[in-house]
């Protein structure tokens, strides 16, 4: 086990030494999310719990859910917001499979960070915490489904995956899921985004909307040892701050 700082050390959130551990993906998802004090948030899951915890410091008050399949990583998130003085709600169990105490409830928000690989096209990873957090066993648009079934009539969806599949996750969005806009992250300025920022309102009917990208790193290329994050972006995974989209 190990004990990572997020948020400028803000949060210590531990995470396995070996395996999958999150990184500033969940803390760019979480970012994006654009809650609001006492309002419910669901996460598909959730792992040790960054994304959720990076919410909970960023928005205090907001009323968490979690749901993870691996109990390892459940017991680990309930052990990162207690340690970090965040109340979030891990719930162990498969997304396709909830219970029924959280079926019957519904959400102003639901954030997700599902697999990015389609094992038909890739090698599993050895480790399996890992292949499952990575590799995609459920399909994303069930993941999609299941987020539109959990939300208020209004509420948001937020997620993040990488480029190759937006066109898989606007097709997942169907009629539930309307007023789309997509933020792509590209590495460095002129470079194609390697992943997107998706949010969706459930009963939506606004067009479409794809925003310019947001840059990550300064310069043409890596030459310094450590950080090269826009000031930007800077802010987002060092301060706390929200992701501003375009208006």
């Amino acid at each position: 086990m190990r004990v990572d700082a997020f948020l400028g050390g803000r949060l210590r959130i531990a995470q396995p030494a070996t395996g999958y551990r999150a990184g500033i993906d969940a803390v760019l998802l979480a970012a994006a999310v654009p809650a609001g004090a006492g309002e419910r948030v669901l996460e598909l899951g959730c792992g040790a719990g960054v994304a959720s915890l990076c919410l909970g410091a960023r928005v205090p008050g907001l009323v968490q859910t979690g749901v993870e399949l691996q109990e390892g990583y459940a017991a680990l998130a309930r052990r990162n917001a207690a340690a970090n003085g965040i109340a979030l709600e891990v719930v162990t169990a498969d997304l396709c499979a909830l219970p029924d105490g959280l079926r019957s409830r519904a959400f102003d928000h639901v954030l997700a960070n599902p697999p990015y690989f389609q094992r038909a096209r890739g090698s599993a990873a050895a480790d399996p915490g890992r292949e499952v957090a990575l590799g995609e066993a459920t399909p994303l648009s069930l993941w999609i489904e299941i987020a539109a079934r959990r939300l208020l009539p209004g509420g948001r969806l937020t997620m993040i995956q990488r480029a190759e599949r937006l066109p898989d996750m606007l097709a997942a969005l169907g009629h539930r899921l309307g007023s789309a806009e997509v933020l792509p992250l590209a590495p460095r300025a002129g470079r194609m985004a390697k992943l997107v920022l998706l949010r969706a309102r459930k009963g939506g009917r606004a067009p479409f909307r794809l925003h310019a990208p947001l840059v990550l790193h300064d310069g043409d290329r890596h030459e310094v040892d450590g950080d090269d994050y826009t000031p930007a972006l800077t802010a987002v995974l060092r301060e706390g701050r929200a992701i501003s989209w375009p208006t």
